[in-house]
C-alpha cells in the first residue's frame, strides 16, 4: 500500500495506478450527491439536458453536509452508505464520473462498471464528518437547492483523507 497526495485536475494521470488500500490525500473539485440527486441527474442525461456539473471525470461524494458554522467552509460531511446510489452509478460512469466516495461496498454491477470505465472508489470514514469538514476549502450550492442538504454541492477540499476501496482493475477492500 501507498500514499498518494493528488489533485482533481489529473485524474486520468492517476486513476489506474492506484491500487486497493491506498492512502490517498485530495485536493481539487468534487462534487455532493445523494439518492435524490442522483435520480434527477440521471432524469437530466435520459433526457438529454444539461447537467449541473461537467460529468466527464468528476467525482461525485456522496454526502449531505450539514451548514458550515465556527468559520468553516461546510459542516460536518461524513460519508453516506454508497449502495443507496448503485442503481444510478452505471450510467453515471459511462458518461464519465471517473471516482466515488462513500462507505461501504459497492454491487457487483458497479464494480464490473469500475473495471469497464476505469474509474476507482474510495472510502471515507463514517463517523468521521467533522473532520472532513477541516478539508473543505469552500462550498458553492449549483444545483437541486430544495433538497436542502442533498442538494449537489462543489466543494473544494484540500488533502481530504481517501482509502482506495475498489481500484480500477476491480480489486476490492470489501472482498473477503
Amino acid at each position: 500500500m501507498k500514499e498518494y497526495y493528488l489533485n482533481t485536475s489529473n485524474i486520468n494521470e492517476w486513476v489506474e495506478v492506484l491500487k486497493k488500500g491506498d492512502r490517498v490525500y485530495l485536493s481539487g473539485t468534487i462534487y455532493t450527491a445523494r439518492d435524490a440527486a442522483h435520480k434527477k441527474i440521471v432524469a437530466l442525461l435520459k433526457e438529454n439536458k444539461q447537467l449541473p456539473f461537467e460529468l466527464q471525470n468528476s467525482i461525485i461524494y456522496y454526502a449531505g453536509p450539514t451548514p458550515a458554522k465556527n468559520n468553516l467552509a461546510i459542516g460536518s460531511i461524513g460519508p453516506t452508505t454508497s449502495s443507496r446510489m448503485d442503481v444510478f452509478t452505471p450510467l453515471l460512469l459511462k458518461n464519465g464520473l471517473k471516482a466515488m466516495i462513500g462507505k461501504g461496498g459497492r454491487s457487483e454491477e458497479v464494480v464490473n462498471s469500475i473495471v469497464k470505465e476505469k474509474a476507482v472508489y474510495f472510502a471515507a470514514v463514517g463517523g468521521a464528518g467533522a473532520l472532513y469538514s477541516g478539508a473543505v476549502t469552500e462550498c458553492e450550492v449549483i444545483a437541486f437547492e430544495e433538497l436542502g442538504c442533498e442538494s449537489v454541492k462543489r466543494l473544494t477540499i484540500k488533502d481530504f483523507p481517501l482509502t482506495v476501496a475498489i481500484d480500477s482493475f476491480g480489486n476490492s477492500l470489501f472482498e473477503r
